[in-house]
C-alpha cells in the first residue's frame, strides 16, 4: 500500500502541515477518510492518547485494511487494530495502524491520537503484546518522511458572539506567528504521567493557593478544567459556585461573575492567565450542557481525587481555546503562546 499520495511523495519531508479543525462546542474535530471508505470521518483531536480510532459512530467500511488480530482497549473504548490507510482533506495519506471500536458509546466517529507513543502503554490487550506501544500518527507522518519533526501543534478558538470559530492542526512544527511568543516547559521525567503530555504548574485563584507546585496533564479532547477535589472545594466556596443539580458545573449568579478573581497557571517561568470571561462555559453554547439562556456556569470541575493522589490537574479544551500550544516529542516538552483570544471577553 503506498504511504502517500501523489502531492506529498515527492516533495519530501515538509517544515509543517496544516489541517482545519471543526468546533463541535465541546471539543474539536479533524475530517479524514479511512482506506476506500465512502465515509468522511470527524474524529475528535485527542492529546491523550496515540491511538487512532473509528467506528464508534459511523462504520468502517473499508475493504482495504488488513486486520492484526490485535485486541485493544482504553477506558471508554474497546476494538481490534486494523492497518489501513488515513487520509486528511484529500491531501496527504499514512498507512498506520487504525483501531476499529467494537464497542461504541460515543457520540462521535472517533478520536486522532496526538499523544506521546508510550501513552498506548498496556493498551494492547494481547498480553504478548502487552508492553508495546503504539505510535501516533505524528509519529507515523514522521516515519515516513512526511515531516521533519515530531512535533504537532493545535490552534483552538473560543465562540464569539455566538459564532462557533474554528482552529488548525499543524503536524512537523508550529504557526511562525507564535514563534516569539512561545514558552517550553519539559514534560515531567516522573511516570506515569511522564507516558503522557504531563506537566508541572502550580495554580492560584486570586491571591489563594488552589494547587501547589504539581503534575498533571494536558489534554486536548477534555472539555473542561479539572482540579483535585480538595482545590476544587477551595474554589467553589472562593467563587460562590452551587452546583447545578442537571449537569454538575457550578452555577454563579451576575454579581458572582463580577466578583471572580483571575485563576493564574504558573509554568515554568511563565504566568498563564484566565480572566473571569475565560472561566464560564459560554452562554450562548447553554443548551449543550442543559442550561438556559442567561445562566452563568463555571468550567472548573473536581477530579474527585485529592492532591497527591493520581495528576492534580487536566488543563482541557476550555484551557487550550486561550493558548497556542505546541506538543513536541523530539524533545519531551509542551509549549505554550499567548493569542488574541487569550484575554477576549466572548462567553458572557
Amino acid at each position: 500500500m503506498a504511504a502517500f499520495t501523489r502531492e506529498y511523495s515527492t516533495l519530501g519531508p515538509r517544515a509543517r502541515v496544516d489541517f482545519p479543525l471543526s468546533n463541535i462546542g465541546v471539543a474539536y474535530t479533524v475530517a479524514v477518510k479511512v482506506g476506500n471508505s465512502p465515509i468522511t470521518y470527524n474524529l475528535i483531536v485527542d492529546s491523550s492518547s496515540s491511538i487512532t480510532w473509528v467506528g464508534t459512530r459511523n462504520p468502517y467500511l473499508s475493504s482495504t485494511g488488513v486486520n492484526t488480530g490485535e485486541p485493544v482497549a482504553i477506558n471508554y473504548l474497546q476494538g481490534t487494530i486494523f492497518k489501513d490507510l488515513l487520509t486528511f482533506t484529500n491531501r496527504l495519506s499514512i498507512e498506520m495502524p487504525i483501531a476499529i471500536a467494537t464497542s461504541a458509546p460515543l457520540g462521535f466517529d472517533g478520536v486522532l491520537g496526538i499523544g506521546p507513543q508510550m501513552s498506548s502503554l498496556y493498551a494492547l490487550q494481547n498480553q504478548n503484546l502487552q508492553e508495546h506501544t503504539i505510535p501516533s500518527v505524528t509519529d507515523y507522518l514522521y516515519m515516513h518522511n512526511a515531516i521533519r519533526r515530531r512535533v504537532v501543534s493545535i490552534s483552538f478558538q473560543p465562540v464569539v458572539r455566538g459564532v462557533v470559530n474554528h482552529g488548525q492542526l499543524t503536524f512537523g512544527g508550529y504557526d511562525p506567528v507564535y514563534r516569539d511568543r512561545l514558552r517550553y516547559t519539559p514534560v515531567t521525567p516522573n511516570p506515569p504521567l511522564s507516558r503522557y503530555w504531563g506537566i508541572n504548574q502550580r495554580i492560584i485563584y486570586g491571591n489563594m493557593e488552589l494547587i501547589p507546585h504539581t503534575t498533571g496533564v494536558v489534554d486536548s479532547s477534555c472539555t473542561f478544567l479539572y482540579i483535585a477535589s480538595d482545590a476544587y472545594e477551595r474554589y467553589k466556596d472562593a467563587t460562590g459556585g452551587i452546583v447545578n443539580a442537571a449537569n454538575g458545573l457550578l452555577q454563579i449568579t451576575i454579581e458572582k461573575y463580577d466578583a471572580l478573581r483571575v485563576l493564574k497557571f504558573h509554568i515554568g517561568t511563565e504566568i498563564y492567565r484566565l480572566n473571569s470571561d475565560a472561566q464560564i462555559w459560554p452562554r450562548s453554547l447553554n443548551y449543550m450542557v442543559n442550561g438556559y439562556e442567561h445562566d452563568i456556569f463555571l468550567v472548573v470541575k473536581s477530579l474527585n481525587t485529592p492532591i497527591g493522589v493520581e495528576h492534580a490537574f487536566i488543563n482541557g479544551y476550555v484551557f487550550l481555546q486561550r493558548f497556542y500550544t505546541v506538543f513536541d516529542s523530539d524533545l519531551s516538552q509542551v509549549g505554550f503562546a499567548r493569542t488574541e483570544f487569550t484575554a477576549a471577553t466572548t462567553n458572557f
